[in-house]
Parts: C-alpha cells; sequence; structure tokens
C-alpha cells in the first residue's frame, strides 16, 4: 500500500504493540492528540492510555520513568517532540540507558527506543531543526539509526523495538510527508535489510556518496543532475549510524575511488569526520582524491528564512563531485 514515512511508523507502532503486551509509547501529546507530527494518530484510542502514555513536559522524566519500565520488563518507545529537546534527557541516556548492560556484565538489558524528529527544512526554529547525532553516537552502548523512506521507517521501526538494545532512532521530520508504496507483511516476513546494515540506492562509477535521514533524498537528486552530466554517482544510505557499515562503504570506494559524505549537522565533529578517518585508513591506496564533506555550517540553527542557505542541496553535493573529480 501507499504511505507515507509517518504513516509507515504509525503502522510500525501498531503492530508492535499488537505483538507484544510489554511495549508501551510515551511522550509530550502523543496520545490523545497524536503527536505534533501526528506520527502517534489513533493509537491510544485503539490501545488505551494505559500503553500510550500522554507524559509531563519532562525530558529527564519521560526517560527516567522508562529506564525503570524497561528493568521491569517493559519495552518503552519514548517521543522526544524535537530534536533540540532531549537535551533535558541526555544525562539519563548516556550515564544510566546506555551503560546499564555493561554495568551489570550483561545481566540487566535496557529495551528502550527513543524516537527522536531530527534535522531541518520545514520552516522552524532552533532547538526544533538540529542534528545532535553525534553526541550519542560518541556513547558506547547505544544503537542510533536513521530511516530515509517509508519501508525502512516502518521495518526499522519494528526491529528496534524487538531488539534488548537502547536505541536511538533519529526521524527526518522534513520526510514525515513522502510516499511510497510498502509492502509490510513482506517486510514483517524478512524482505528487508538488518537494522546495522547500509543500502546502496544507487550504482556509480566516479564517486561515493554516503548520506543519511533527510539527506538521502538529496544526494539522490544530486546523483540524477550528475547523471544527465555524464558522472556516475553511487548513493549509499547508511541508516545505522552506530555501528556504521564500513563493509559496504570500504567495498563502493574500493570501486570508484571517490567518497563525499552528507550530513545536515555541522561538519566540524560530525559523523562524516569518522567515516571519513576510517575510509581513509581502510582505502588509502585506492583514492583518488581526498575524503569531502557537505554539511551544515558551524553556527547555531539559522532562522528559517536562511536554512536554505545551511542545509546541504544538491548544488553543494555537486559542487564537492566537481572537486573530487578535478584532484
Amino acid at each position: 500500500m501507499k504511505t507515507t514515512f509517518a504513516g509507515a511508523i504509525n503502522f510500525g507502532l501498531r503492530r508492535a504493540l499488537e505483538d507484544d503486551p510489554k511495549v508501551v509509547l510515551m511522550g509530550e501529546d502523543i496520545g490523545r492528540l497524536g503527536g505534533v507530527f501526528r506520527v502517534t494518530d489513533t493509537l491510544q484510542k485503539d490501545f488505551g492510555n494505559n500503553r500510550v502514555i500522554d507524559t509531563p513536559l519532562a525530558e529527564s522524566g519521560i526517560i527516567g520513568t522508562a529506564f525503570g519500565m524497561a528493568l521491569r520488563g517493559l519495552r518503552p518507545v519514548c517521543e522526544i517532540q524535537f530534536d533540540g529537546f532531549v537535551y533535558p534527557a541526555f544525562d539519563q541516556i548516556v550515564c544510566q540507558v546506555a551503560k546499564i548492560h555493561y554495568r551489570t556484565r550483561g545481566k540487566v538489558v535496557a529495551p528502550i527506543t527513543i524516537r527522536i524528529p531530527f534535522g531541518g527544512g520545514i520552516g522552524a526554529v532552533e532547538h526544533h531543526s538540529e542534528s545532535p547525532e553525534a553526541y550519542f553516537t560518541h556513547t558506547a552502548g547505544l544503537r542510533v539509526v536513521s530511516p530515509s523512506n517509508p519501508a525502512d521507517a516502518y521495518l526499522m521501526m519494528r526491529q528496534a523495538v524487538a531488539l534488548d538494545d537502547p536505541i536511538i532512532f533519529f526521524e527526518p521530520k522534513r520526510r514525515y510527508w513522502d510516499k511510497a508504496e510498502v509492502d509490510f507483511d513482506l517486510l514483517d516476513q524478512g524482505g528487508g535489510l538488518a537494522l546495522d546494515r547500509a543500502r546502496v540506492c544507487t550504482q556509480g562509477e566516479d564517486a561515493t556518496v554516503v548520506a543519511y535521514g533527510g539527506t538521502v533524498a538529496t544526494a539522490l537528486t544530486a546523483a540524477d543532475i550528475a547523471a544527465a552530466e555524464g558522472h556516475s554517482l553511487e548513493v549509499i544510505d547508511l541508516r545505522s549510524l552506530s555501528p556504521i557499515d564500513f563493509d559496504t562503504i570500504e567495498t563502493s570506494v574500493r570501486k570508484t575511488g571517490r567518497l563525499i559524505i552528507a550530513h545536515e549537522a555541522p561538519v566540524f565533529g560530525g559523523l562524516g569526520a569518522e567515516i571519513a578517518a576510517r575510509i581513509t585508513e581502510k582505502c588509502f591506496y585506492q583514492l583518488e582524491a581526498p575524503v569531502l564533506r557537505v554539511g551544515g555550517f558551524d553556527i547555531p540553527y539559522p532562522p528559517a528564512k536562511l536554512e536554505r542557505h545551511h542545509l546541504p542541496d544538491p548544488d553543494r553535493i555537486l559542487a564537492a563531485v566537481d572537486r573530487t573529480l578535478a584532484a
């Protein structure tokens, strides 16, 4: 069936609630309102307010409560209303949730999925358009993922809720209304990739472009424009940000000899730096040019009228393609 990105997540949560009575949803306005983006629409009506819980406006309280629930055998799925609101819960996530498995020598798990709408492109203000993924990928004990399309939004949500690991689930909010055909039953029968695997979206020979979340569609647009100009780009959707599927990236770079990494987060200290370092180490003798990064600028998120200048667009990715091909 054809569905939106938000609708696919909703259906994934619905099936998780149906399949496992230990799954509970928690977050600000997720119940009666259905979430500010309506991702959890109708779920409280269908499953009751004991399983789809409207919480106070207290992110630390949401995660702290979810942590206690997980220790008692439940499988909480928490929504942080906007990316920039996660910071009050940061201590709970990195000091408690991420550490409990290691601290107890594997005896205790924390199967918590933390949904975070992230990134810009919707005309919102700061604290509503941020990309904090590097904070969490730097924390051992957390899985961090970000789907880019409706099929992966459904599949990865189902996989995340079923795992015993704590998972940060970044949802690119500007893709919530993207539509695509999704065969939910096929995905439930194993018709998709494992949660920690990257996807090669387009085959190419001249350069590899790695992206994730909302930037994947931007990279694919750039690849289409490049193809019309006679250049062949291989676009990889990272999907999992921690762990990273370096094998897929390495195989591609050994073929193309060039690598460009695109993400909305500022370039300095971003996830692209880790990928660049690892691939330079692994593919040094195959690289025909330095690894290039395209990202946001090293500034607080700008006013809505200026965000189109801040976010990577096809032109900026193609400028990096021109640079790498000219090297």
